[in-house]
């Protein structure tokens, strides 16, 4: 890997731990964290990554990874149906009757 890449993805990987531990994304903290893990980066691409990453919702960037528009309604029908599949299997269900068997009486094969 060029040094340059090296230093972009040292960023969005702090960035991703300090979301992922539910931390404001901010220049100082992504220098503290490159700083701790022994990594040098050029001073400009903390603050870069740390204004792109603040206005970027992660969470929802991470799970639609690779989905584009025609894949995401497929997911977005699924995510609307699941409430209902919910309710159906909340509803109370019947109970069915059971036809009894010889087991069931105490007369089995093996008995």
């Amino acid at each position: 890997m060029s040094e340059i890449k090296v230093e972009e993805l040292a960023c969005i990987y702090s960035g991703l731990l300090l979301q992922d531990d539910n931390i404001e994304i901010t220049d100082a903290k992504i220098k503290t964290l490159l700083e701790a893990a022994g990594v040098t980066v050029a001073p400009f691409w903390p603050g870069l990554y740390a204004r792109l990453l603040a206005k970027t919702n992660i969470e929802d960037l991470l799970l639609n990874a690779g989905s584009s528009g025609a894949a995401a309604a497929p997911v977005a029908a699924a995510a609307a149906a699941a409430p209902a599949a919910a309710e159906q299997k909340a509803a109370p269900k019947k109970e069915e009757k059971k036809e009894e068997s010889d087991d069931d009486m105490g007369m089995g094969l093996f008995d």
